[in-house]
């Protein structure tokens, strides 16, 4: 396969996969069996080129803020988890 890139021409083998890719009837998926150094530097250049301008389809990595808020609600989490085993656990002594 050949690609023309803004970073110049990529040239890769790649085997086809199955047909209607994502639910798209006409789409064709496939995969990169090998590329030489050139061809691998050029696609990798215009990989980050295309995710840094929005085209990516893949997770965004969380900020610090989003990662902060995440760990406290685990926590919080855990500790209700914690408190609830334990109020079980009284609760079947005081039954028996």
């Amino acid at each position: 396969m050949e690609l023309n890139t803004v970073f110049g021409r990529v040239t890769a083998h790649i085997e086809f996969l199955q047909n209607g890719a994502d639910g798209m009837p006409l789409a064709q998926a496939f995969r990169f069996l090998g590329m030489d150094d050139t061809s691998s530097e050029r696609f990798d250049a215009a990989a980050r080129q295309m995710q840094s301008s929005g085209f990516s389809d893949a997770e965004e990595k969380g900020n610090a803020f989003s990662d902060l808020a995440s760990k406290g609600l685990s926590r919080l989490r855990d500790s209700i988890r914690r408190i609830s085993e334990m109020i079980d656990s009284d609760r079947t002594k005081a039954e028996s």
